[in-house]
């Protein structure tokens, strides 16, 4: 397998803060409504009838922080009418502004929404994983900003060994549709993706 950069998530101790959506933010400068990384929160659970009293049952609620998973199958490069769209030797999948015609294409692909358009660039965007940190050693600043160390970074390889396979927490797509490089840990009510079972809860963030 060749080298692939990959976040990791450990969704035990994710509090859904949202410290890693901000230093995002703060890092590269986005304009209101640019996310480059965001947090579901999910949520679900059923109500039962007992002795004539409905009473709720088998509720849950997690997050889930999310950004470009820089994929070993990247659709929005394939779709990408330009070809401004290119995967690095370490697996990171990057946006050439300067080719970009902010089309949208790599945006209505991508099964995550990571690509987003830049009103004020007049062109598409979404996470470079701190690319310029990382050729200076560095790690990500979402990873570096979690105040319960809950994300970690590194080799996809070294991460899967270390943590495991897991990549498909509800509410995300199914892994297997691009092979994202991410580590989920899961929770004891994680639910695993095309549960249908739950529902976000705060799409008017996403």
């Amino acid at each position: 397998m060749a080298k692939q950069l990959a976040f990791y998530v450990d969704l035990n101790k994710c509090s859904g803060c949202k410290a890693c959506q901000i230093a995002c933010k703060d890092k590269s400068s986005l304009p209101i409504g640019v996310r480059w990384r965001r947090v579901f929160q999910y949520e679900g659970g059923e109500w039962i009838n007992q002795n004539g009293q409905m009473i709720p049952s088998n509720v849950y609620a997690y997050s889930v922080s999310s950004a470009c998973m820089h994929c070993e199958k990247p659709i929005c490069m394939d779709v990408c009418p330009t070809s401004a769209i290119s995967k690095r030797d370490d697996g990171i999948v990057l946006i050439n502004a300067d080719m970009c015609i902010g089309c949208r294409y790599c945006s209505w692909a991508c099964p995550y929404g990571a690509p987003q358009f830049n009103e004020e660039l007049n062109v598409m965007t979404k996470c470079d994983m701190c690319h310029d940190l990382v050729d200076k050693g560095e790690r990500p600043a979402c990873v570096e900003s979690c105040p319960y160390r809950a994300m970690d970074f590194g080799e996809l390889e070294e991460l899967q060994a270390k943590y495991g396979t897991f990549a498909d927490p509800a509410p995300l797509p199914d892994s297997s549709i691009t092979g994202p490089a991410v580590v989920y840990k899961p929770n004891k009510v994680t639910k695993s993706s095309g549960n249908a079972n739950g529902r976000l809860m705060n799409l008017e963030e996403l």
